[in-house]
């Protein structure tokens, strides 16, 4: 009984923190489907990551925040305006989740799991052979609380992000991957050191305080 009030009471603290939240009140009132889409935009107003016309590939995407805040970024802007959700589009979105998502207008979705050689190659063919100017990776595992366990399968993730973005990125390229401070993290840092020409990690303010995760951006391959 303890226990099962305990749980209560911490899946209470965390509906009153989420819905008090500015980002997701800002998020519902602005259409994105996460208060994840502002972790982006914080990410991409500090390093200029996106611009319109370029091809992006969304790793982790559902429920698909993060695609719509690129959709919007291409959307053309004319009279003044911009940050359309749906219509025209100025760039190339290719998102993968192992989960479904609620289509996007002008981005292309694969369903599958990154690790199945048979989604690699999915993703591979919507590439077209075409290079990369931006890979984002808000993939994570399901975690069991065993740390050891935990860092290894994100480290797993991280590790096919970056061979992924090795193959097909432009040689200025950026890559941009969720992490978690903890056992592993500095091995993550080190392998993005050897990877790219700049390294740069960045804690939006719209990633909770409480959480332990990051941002790592890794920008010009250091050569293939």
């Amino acid at each position: 009984m303890k226990v099962q009030t305990k749980s209560k009471k911490v899946n209470k603290a965390w509906l009153n923190d989420h819905v008090n939240d500015p980002y997701v009140k800002l998020a519902a009132k602005e259409g994105y489907r996460a208060r994840a889409a502002y972790k982006l935009k914080e990410i991409d107003e500090a390093l200029g990551l996106f611009r319109p016309g370029q091809v992006v590939v969304d790793l982790g995407s559902a429920p698909g925040a993060w695609s719509q805040y690129l959709r919007r970024r291409f959307a053309p802007k004319a009279a003044g305006i911009g940050g359309a959700a749906v219509g025209a589009l100025d760039g190339t979105i290719i998102a993968l989740d192992l989960l479904p998502m609620d289509p996007i207008e002008g981005v292309q979705f694969i369903q599958g799991d990154f690790h199945d050689d048979e989604v690699a190659a999915s993703l591979k063919a919507a590439v077209g052979g075409r290079p990369v100017d931006v890979v984002v990776s808000d993939m994570a595992p399901n975690l069991s609380g065993i740390a050891a366990s935990d860092s290894a399968r994100i480290a797993g993730l991280i590790e096919l992000a970056v061979e992924f973005s090795v193959d097909h990125l432009k040689p200025g390229g950026a890559l941009v991957v969720k992490v978690f401070h903890g056992s592993g993290y500095s091995q993550i840092v080190e392998s993005f050191k050897r990877t790219f020409r700049v390294v740069k990690a960045i804690k939006p303010k719209a990633s909770r305080d409480k959480s332990a995760e990051t941002f790592l951006v890794g920008i010009g391959l250091k050569g293939r």
